[in-house]
């Protein structure tokens, strides 16, 4: 494997830049801002929600076959509040979705995508190459302490992403690019064969 750099202003800089470059990208981010932000700002109608999960799950390929329990979940949680107070366990609430037959399933990655699209510099989103840059850097730089199964815990999550910039004195960056870099280097660094920002079982 290429050796991959040092985190730093510069490199996260860099890789902002290629994001910013791609009209791939730069076009979903912006659907779905509006669509998040502006058209459908609120979670309390299920016509809302059901095409705020749906844009989602259609963008980042989350494998959602059951979109409106999926959009039940969110409506019966009351979400609009605890998102503006930043309550870092409401991912891990809406993550936790019963299916078929009473099964629940867990959609970790898509709650944490869900909230960031509403607040971006509050909800960093968790995916598999995210998680796998961070276990990379902890591994060569110590930046912080923690296992791998803590990074399934959303408020763990964004305490390590927090460590990670304090650690590497990016704090003029926020969450929102710093995940942008870490997610463009795992891609990068850690590819398989369907790229998009899917699901993480």
């Amino acid at each position: 494997m290429e050796k991959v750099k040092k985190p730093s202003a510069e490199q996260v800089s860099f890789y902002q830049g290629k994001w910013e470059k791609d009209e791939h990208y730069v076009l979903q981010e912006r659907s779905l801002k509006k669509l998040f932000t502006e058209t459908y700002p609120e979670n309390n109608e299920m016509d809302d929600v059901l095409i705020k999960v749906c844009s989602l799950n259609d963008f980042y390929s989350t494998n959602i076959y059951s979109p409106f329990k999926v959009a039940n979940r969110i409506l019966q949680l009351s979400i609009d509040s605890r998102l503006k107070q930043a309550d870092l366990t409401l991912v891990m609430d809406i993550a936790q979705v019963k299916v078929a037959k009473g099964k629940k399933r867990n959609f970790y990655s898509f709650a944490s995508k869900y909230c960031s699209h509403h607040a971006p510099d509050l909800f960093p989103i968790y995916d598999s190459y995210v998680d796998r840059m961070l276990r990379y850097f902890k591994k060569e730089t110590r930046f912080s302490r923690f296992s791998k199964d803590e990074l399934k815990d959303y408020p763990t999550f964004v305490r390590i992403i927090e460590d990670f910039r304090k650690h590497f004195d990016l704090g003029q960056f926020t969450l929102k690019q710093i995940d942008r870099y870490l997610w463009l280097l795992g891609k990068k660094h850690f590819p398989r064969k369907h790229q998009k920002r899917d699901l993480a079982k």
